[in-house]
C-alpha cells in the first residue's frame, strides 16, 4: 500500500496520511440541504470526494464514508429583519410539508449522483433522524461550560472557548476579531447573545414553525452546525480521519463544528480537513440572482443561454477531473467542447487497447520502461493529494502509445507481455474504477446502459414538469432535440416512454 499525502486545511500544508486504524478510513463529507435541486458546484464537490473514496478503496483501505442529508433548520435571511430556515421557506413556497420537500429533493439529489456515477456513501444519516443525539450534544456543551440558554435558545460561548482553546479560527485562518466581524448567525435575536460571534446550537421555535421538537429548553430545532458534529461523532467516533466539504464551508460551518466537538467531547473531530474549490461560469462566480448560473439538467438538455449544445454527464465529469479538486474550475463552452473531445479520445483508446492481443516475444526496452513509468507516475499523482489533472495527463501520453500500437507504428514486440497485461488492466482501472467514468460511446459498455436510463428518466421528468406547468416551449424543445438524436418520446395516460429508433 503506497503512502498518500493530503493537503490538510487545518495545518495549511501537505501531510502524509496515516489513518487512526491501520487499513481503515473514516471519512465524513457535508451533504446537501434538501430544499432545492442540487447545483453544479455541489456536483463538483461530491464528484471530487467520490474519486477520493474510490481511490482509497482501490488502494486497499476499508472506508466508512458518511455523507449527511440536511433536512432541518439551516437558517437564511437578514439578521435585522428576521430569518426563516430554508426547509420552512421551501415548504411554504411550494405549499408542501417540510418532509415532502426533503423527500422530493433527496430523491432528486440521489438521481443526480447516479447520473454522474458517484458511488453512494456507506451511511447517509438525516438531521431529523438524529435529534436525540443533537440534544445530547447541546447538554454536554452546557455541562462543560461552553454554552448558555436564553429564552429557549442555546448559544455557543465563542469567547470563553477561544480563551480556553487555541483552535478557534485555525481552520479558516481568521483571528478572533475577523470571526466576530464575519459571524453569519442568521438569528434576529442578536440582543440575546453575550457576544456577536456566539452562534445558536438550539433555536427556539415559534408556535407556527413547521419543524420543531421538544427539548429541555422548550420546543425548538437544532442549529445548522450541530447536526454534522452529532452525526459524525455517532458514526465515526469523537476522532476520525477525514472531514470534507466545499471551500465555502470552512467558515462558519466547519470552524463551528470543531468548536462544538471540542466543547462537547474535548476533542477536535477530524485529523485531516479537505476542501473542494468552487466552479466558475465564464470566469465569474455562479449566482442565480446575477443570472450567471446553469443547472445540470440544462447542460444535459442544451436548454440554456450559455452553451452551444448539450453535454453528457460523463463529459462534464471528465471536465471536472481535469482540474485538481483544490483549484477553481471555469465552466465555458470552449472548455466543455475540449473536454468532450478528450473524453471521446480516452474512450476510443480504451476500446482499441482492449481489442489488442499480445502474441509477440517482446523484451524489456525503452518503450517498455516508458509505459511502466507512466503508470507509476499516474498512481504517484493520485498519491499526491489525489491529483486527477496530472494523472489524466499521464493517461493521455499512454493514449498516444496505444494508438501507435493499434496503427502498427510501434510494435507490441517492444514491450513484454507482463507490461502489456499491466497496461490493459491498469489503464482500464484508472478510467472506470478510480476516476469513475463510464463509456457513453458504445452501448452496453462499462455501465453505459444504466447511465443512459438514468439520464433519460431525468430528461423525461424535466419535460413532464414543463408540461404540467404548461411550458410548451421547453417541452417541445426537449422532444425535438431528442428526435434529432433518434430518440422518440411517446406520451400516454400512464406517463411518457422513450425508445431509440
Amino acid at each position: 500500500m503506497s503512502t498518500i499525502h493530503i493537503h490538510n486545511s487545518l495545518s495549511g500544508k501537505k501531510e502524509a496520511f496515516t489513518p487512526l486504524k491501520e487499513g481503515k478510513v473514516g471519512m465524513y463529507v457535508c451533504g446537501p440541504t434538501v430544499y432545492q435541486d442540487v447545483h453544479l458546484g455541489n456536483c463538483r464537490t461530491f464528484t471530487s470526494f467520490d474519486v477520493i473514496y474510490r481511490y482509497l478503496m482501490y488502494q486497499g483501505f476499508k472506508v466508512r464514508y458518511v455523507r449527511n442529508i440536511t433536512d432541518a433548520g439551516h437558517l437564511v435571511g437578514d439578521v435585522d429583519t428576521g430569518a426563516e430556515d430554508k426547509m420552512t421557506k421551501a415548504a411554504r413556497l411550494e405549499m408542501l410539508e417540510p418532509m415532502e420537500i426533503a423527500q422530493k429533493y433527496t430523491l432528486g439529489f440521489h438521481k443526480m449522483m447516479d447520473v454522474f456515477n458517484n458511488l453512494p456513501p456507506s451511511i447517509e444519516p438525516r438531521a431529523t433522524g438524529h435529534i436525540t443525539e443533537q440534544i445530547r450534544m447541546v447538554k454536554d456543551i452546557l455541562h462543560n461550560g461552553y454554552g448558555y440558554e436564553v429564552n429557549g435558545s442555546v448559544y455557543f460561548n465563542t469567547i470563553k472557548f477561544a480563551q480556553d482553546n487555541d483552535v478557534y479560527g485555525k481552520l479558516s485562518g481568521k483571528i478572533i476579531d475577523d470571526l466576530l466581524a464575519e459571524s453569519r448567525d442568521d438569528l434576529k435575536n442578536q440582543d440575546e447573545k453575550r457576544h456577536p460571534s456566539d452562534f445558536a446550537i438550539w433555536i427556539k421555535a415559534e408556535p407556527k414553525h413547521l419543524q420543531q421538537w421538544e427539548s429541555p429548553w422548550g420546543p425548538g430545532f437544532p442549529g445548522w452546525h450541530l447536526e454534522c458534529s452529532a452525526m459524525s461523532t455517532k458514526y465515526l467516533g469523537t476522532e476520525f480521519d477525514i472531514h470534507g466539504g466545499g471551500n465555502d464551508l470552512k467558515f462558519p460551518h466547519h470552524e463551528n463544528e470543531i468548536a462544538q466537538n471540542c466543547g462537547a467531547c474535548g476533542q477536535s473531530p477530524a485529523r485531516y480537513w479537505m476542501h473542494a474549490n468552487m466552479l466558475l461560469l465564464n470566469g465569474k462566480k455562479m449566482s442565480k440572482s446575477a443570472g450567471n448560473s446553469v443547472m445540470p439538467e440544462e447542460l444535459f438538455s442544451g436548454n440554456n443561454d450559455f452553451f452551444s449544445k448539450a453535454y453528457s454527464p460523463m463529459v462534464i465529469r471528465f471536465f471536472m477531473l481535469q482540474a485538481h479538486y483544490k483549484s477553481t474550475l471555469d465552466l465555458s463552452d470552449d472548455a466543455l467542447l475540449a473536454a468532450e473531445k478528450g473524453y471521446h479520445r480516452l474512450m476510443e483508446a480504451h476500446q482499441s487497447l482492449q481489442g489488442l492481443s499480445y502474441s509477440g516475444q517482446g523484451n524489456a526496452s525503452k518503450e517498455d520502461e516508458e509505459i511502466n513509468t507512466l503508470l507509476n507516475q499516474a498512481f504517484a499523482d493520485m498519491d499526491d493529494d489525489f491529483n486527477t489533472a496530472k494523472a489524466l495527463s499521464r493517461l493521455f501520453t499512454l493514449v498516444n502509445k496505444i494508438n501507435s500500437f493499434k496503427s502498427g507504428h510501434i510494435s507490441l514486440d517492444t514491450i513484454t507481455e507482463t507490461t502489456f497485461n499491466r497496461l490493459k488492466k491498469e489503464f482500464s482501472d484508472f478510467i472506470f474504477n478510480i476516476l469513475g467514468l463510464l463509456d457513453e460511446t458504445q452501448g452496453g459498455g462499462s455501465g453505459n446502459g444504466e447511465v443512459v436510463n438514468g439520464l433519460m428518466d431525468l430528461v423525461i421528468n424535466i419535460r413532464q414538469h414543463a408540461r404540467s406547468s404548461k411550458d410548451w416551449t421547453t417541452s417541445d424543445q426537449i422532444r425535438d432535440k431528442l428526435n434529432e438524436l433518434s430518440i422518440t418520446i411517446k406520451d400516454g395516460s400512464e406517463g411518457s416512454t422513450w425508445k431509440i429508433d
